[in-house]
């Protein structure tokens, strides 16, 4: 299971949500957070960024010629 894959489904634990209340809660549809949850990776990072806000985090594209500095 990936890092986001495992951080989203503990943090929806934590606050007792189920995936349906949380996707509601989140703005998004059950399958998102279902995808998530799995680890799938085609996901939209709009959509998992409207999940992440519920926790103050977000992530961003990674420019790969950085990377290869």
């Amino acid at each position: 299971m990936s890092a986001l894959s495992q951080f989203v489904k503990q943090k929806r634990k934590s606050v007792k949500l189920t995936q349906e209340e949380f996707a509601e809660r989140c703005g998004v549809a059950l399958t998102v957070i279902r995808k998530i949850e799995q680890g799938k990776t085609n996901l939209q990072l709009d959509k998992v960024n409207q999940v992440l806000a519920m926790f103050g985090h977000e992530l961003s594209p990674v420019d790969s010629k950085t990377l290869n500095s």
